[in-house]
C-alpha cells in the first residue's frame, strides 16, 4: 500500500479530480470573499447605509436562490459535471473584474447578481461529480472540496485587503479576478477530460426528464433529506451574517483598516482550512451527526462570547477560533446529504440544500442591516448566536447516517 492509500485511503491519480475540483472551488469562494472585502470602501464611497450595503448582500444570496432551479436540473440531465463546473469559475471571473468598472449602483447590483448565480451553481455539479466517483470516500473527497474553499477564503480577504490598500477597491476587484480566470483555464485542461469518465456507482451520464421529475418528487418527500436542509439553512443564514458584518463591525466599530479586516476574515477561514480535512474523515467513521454538532454546539458558544471581545486581537483570535468549528461543519453537511439521495439526482439534490440555504440567507443581510440601524452592529451576533442555536436543536432531531448504511 503506497503513502497516499494508507492517507487517504486512494491512489495518488485517483486524488488529481479531488484536488482538482477543491482547486475550482477555492477559486469560487475567492470570488465571494473578495465580494464581502470590497463592501467596506465601496459603501463608503458610494454612501450607502447599512441596511443599503445589507441589501446588496441580499441580492447575492437572492441570486444563488434562483440559481438553484435551473443548476441541478441541467446537471442531472445533461450530465455534463465538469463543463458547468467551468463556466461557473470562468463567468464569476469576468462579474468580478467588471465590478471594478462598474460606473451605477444598478451596474453594480447586476454583477453582484451574477456573482452569486455562478457561485451556486459551482455546487450541484461539483458535489455530485466528486459524490458518484467516490461513494466509499465520499467524507473526505467532500472534506478537500471544502478545504479549497476554506482556502480560498483564507488567502483572498489577505490579497483583496493588500490590493485595495495599494491600489483602491475598483482596482483590486480587477487584479483579483487574474488568480481565478487562471483556475478557469487549468480546469479546463485539467478536469475536462473527466468529463467522460462513467462513475463507479454505475450511474448514467444523464437522465431522461421524465425519470428525473419521478426522482425528484421522491427526493422531496423524503423528511430527513428536507430536515437536513432546513439545517443547513439556518447554519448558513449564520454564516452568510457573519461574512457580511464582520467587516462592517471591524472596520466602523473597532476602527480597523482593509489590511486588518483582511488578516482578521482569513483568520476565521485559517481553522477551517485545518480542520475540514479532519471533519470528513473523522464523519466516514464516526457518522455525520456527531461531526456536526460537535461543530454546531461550539460555534453557538463562541459568537455568543464575541461580543465580550474588546480588543482587536482578542476579537480576531475569537473569530479564527469559530472558523475553525464553524466551516468544518460544511463538507459534513454535504456529505450527509448525500449519503440519503441517489446517485443519479445529486446535482438536484444539491440545488435543493444550496436553494434552502440561499433562500434562508437572503433575507439575513437586510434584516441585520436594519437591526444595526436602529441598535448597532453589535446586535446582530445576539441575533446570529440564536439562529445557530436553532441549528443545533434541528439537527438533534436528523438521523445519523453512515455512509455503510446509506443507500
Amino acid at each position: 500500500m503506497t503513502f497516499s492509500e494508507r492517507l487517504t485511503g486512494l491512489p495518488l491519480r485517483e486524488n488529481i479530480p479531488i484536488a482538482l475540483v477543491g482547486l475550482g472551488h477555492g477559486a469560487i469562494h475567492w470570488t465571494a470573499a473578495t465580494f464581502y472585502l470590497l463592501l467596506p470602501p465601496l459603501s463608503m464611497s458610494l454612501g450607502l447605509s447599512y441596511t443599503e450595503a445589507g441589501a446588496l448582500v441580499s441580492v447575492f444570496h437572492v441570486s444563488s436562490f434562483v440559481s438553484n432551479f435551473f443548476s441541478g436540473p441541467l446537471v442531472d440531465i445533461t450530465g455534463r459535471k465538469v463543463l458547468f463546473q467551468i463556466l461557473s469559475v470562468a463567468i464569476g471571473a469576468t462579474a468580478l473584474a467588471a465590478i471594478g468598472l462598474a460606473g451605477t449602483l444598478l451596474t453594480l447590483v447586476g454583477l453582484v447578481a451574477v456573482i452569486g448565480v455562478t457561485g451556486n451553481a459551482w455546487h450541484p455539479p461539483a458535489i455530485s461529480f466528486l459524490s458518484n466517483r467516490y461513494p466509499k470516500n465520499r467524507g473526505y473527497a467532500l472534506s478537500i472540496h471544502g478545504l479549497g474553499a476554506s482556502t480560498g477564503d483564507t488567502i483572498a480577504p489577505l490579497a483583496a485587503g493588500a490590493l485595495i490598500a495599494a491600489f483602491g477597491w475598483h482596482k483590486a476587484a480587477e487584479l483579483s479576478a487574474l488568480p481565478v480566470l487562471a483556475v478557469a483555464a487549468i480546469l479546463a485542461v485539467g478536469l475536462l477530460r473527466y468529463e467522460t469518465v462513467r462513475p463507479k456507482t454505475g450511474a448514467a451520464h444523464g437522465i431522461g426528464v421524465a425519470e428525473y421529475f419521478q426522482g425528484i418528487r421522491t427526493v422531496i418527500a423524503n423528511r430527513a433529506i428536507l430536515g437536513l436542509c432546513v439545517m443547513s439553512g439556518f447554519r448558513s443564514m449564520t454564516q452568510s451574517g457573519l461574512l457580511a458584518f464582520l467587516p462592517l463591525y471591524l472596520a466602523h466599530d473597532m476602527g480597523s483598516g482593509p489590511v486588518m479586516i483582511g488578516i482578521a476574515m482569513a483568520a476565521m477561514q485559517v481553522g477551517g482550512v485545518i480542520a475540514t480535512p479532519v471533519a470528513g474523515v473523522w464523519s466516514d467513521r464516526a457518522g455525520r451527526r456527531t461531526v456536526v454538532l460537535a461543530g454546531l454546539s461550539a460555534s453557538t458558544v463562541i459568537i455568543a462570547s464575541l461580543t465580550f471581545l474588546g480588543s482587536e486581537t482578542a476579537f480576531i483570535a475569537g473569530i479564527s477560533l469559530l472558523g475553525f468549528v464553524l466551516y468544518a461543519v460544511r463538507p459534513v453537511v454535504h456529505s450527509w446529504m448525500m449519503d440519503l439521495t441517489p446517485d443519479h439526482l445529486g446535482g438536484s439534490a444539491t440545488s435543493l440544500m444550496f436553494g434552502t440555504q440561499s433562500g434562508f440567507s437572503m433575507a439575513m443581510p437586510l434584516v441585520g442591516g436594519m437591526l444595526a440601524d436602529a441598535y448597532g452592529l453589535v446586535s446582530i451576533f445576539y441575533m446570529l448566536a440564536g439562529t445557530i442555536l436553532v441549528t443545533n436543536i434541528l439537527t438533534l432531531g436528523l438521523p445519523n447516517e453512515r455512509p455503510e448504511t446509506s443507500a
